[in-house]
């Protein structure tokens, strides 16, 4: 039915229903009783006048009692005014009925009942919390519904908005790198320096502009990483050893953008000082069009293991697969013989 606030209309079910779930439920008792007693008229008149106690107690119940006193948790003041409730609402429809319809009062009972006898009082209470109880589990159905709705698009708008911020970390940070690294360019009066600025300004238009969608093409990622793999080899020079394998059709897989880049860029932070060399390899493979695996190594520098200025880094990357993927990705990360390894295997979808 509708919710607790009826002037709430985000909350509420259009009045057309009511409509529908009334009418209904009074052709169906028509029906019925007609039938039963081979009386429509009768069975027309005793439900004109059950229905019009029917849509008000219920009405009331449903907008009044239950947001006044059971969710304000008044539970003993609810059942004084439901019971105070139900013996008005026998009293008219008895005297109505009486008054209108017939003085058989109880026809469909065993020999002739009378007025507020015990039995009668009975029947009564029971048949309208009945149609009471229906119509307040319809109510509370549909809330719930409404409810689960609700909750699932503010999940949904909470993840986007935190993907979207993860993201957004991973842009200036590595902007800020890559700014770093031109500032030493500069600083040494390097030719290399123009080189950077316009491999810079290639990857910025990729980072502004073509990373926007939810997931990009696996192919744009790796072009990505081959952008900014070229971007340390001018600053480090032969020093950077890297090769990037591909092992089946890899063409329409596609990937939350700035997945992978964290992992290679981890390679520099960890691989680089005191003139080391940094060997990396990369590794990208279709299983069976179920699975992406995605395998990183590189040479690792122990000694900056408690270095102080951490990026984005992994971290950034599980929190990403766990929003987007949940319990469908594996990722393992360790170091053996001074190599660090990084295995991913997320979804093809």
């Amino acid at each position: 039915m509708l919710g607790w606030n009826v002037k709430n209309e985000d909350n509420s079910m259009p009045i057309k229903y009511h409509f529908i779930f009334w009418a209904g439920y009074f052709l169906i008792n028509f029906v019925r009783w007609g039938s039963y007693f081979n009386d429509y008229i009768y069975s027309l008149k005793s439900n004109l006048v059950e229905f019009f106690i029917h849509i008000p107690i219920t009405y009331f119940h449903i907008y009044y009692l239950i947001p006044k006193l059971i969710v304000k948790r008044k539970i003993s003041v609810y059942f004084v005014a439901s019971v105070l409730t139900l013996a008005v609402a026998y009293i008219v429809r008895t005297e109505l009925n009486l008054l209108l319809v017939t003085s058989n009062i109880w026809p469909e009972a065993i020999g002739t009942q009378k007025a507020y006898s015990f039995n009668h009082v009975v029947a009564v209470t029971i048949g309208e919390v009945y149609v009471v109880a229906l119509a307040t589990a319809i109510k509370l159905t549909m809330d719930w519904i409404a409810e689960r709705k609700k909750n699932a698009q503010l999940k949904q708008l909470q993840l986007k908005t935190e993907l979207k911020y993860l993201k957004s970390q991973i842009q200036p940070h590595f902007f800020f790198n890559t700014l770093n690294n031109l500032y030493y360019l500069t600083i040494e009066k390097s030719e290399k320096a123009s080189d950077v600025v316009l491999k810079l300004s290639e990857i910025m238009q990729y980072v502004l502009y073509d990373v926007k969608e939810p997931k990009i093409g696996l192919l744009n990622e790796i072009n990505y990483i081959q952008s900014y793999l070229e971007l340390e080899r001018l600053r480090h020079g032969e020093k950077v050893n890297s090769e990037i394998q591909i092992k089946g059709n890899i063409d329409d897989i596609t990937i939350p953008p700035l997945l992978l880049l964290p992992f290679i860029e981890n390679c520099f932070k960890h691989g680089s000082r005191n003139n080391e060399n940094v060997k990396l390899d990369i590794h990208f493979e279709n299983s069976k069009n179920e699975q992406l695996i995605f395998t990183a190594k590189n040479n690792f520098n122990s000694n900056q293991i408690n270095d102080k200025k951490r990026g984005i880094g992994i971290e950034n990357v599980r929190r990403r697969l766990e929003l987007l993927y949940k319990n469908k990705y594996s990722l393992e990360t360790k170091i053996i013989d001074d190599t660090f390894n990084v295995l991913l295997k997320i979804p093809i979808v």
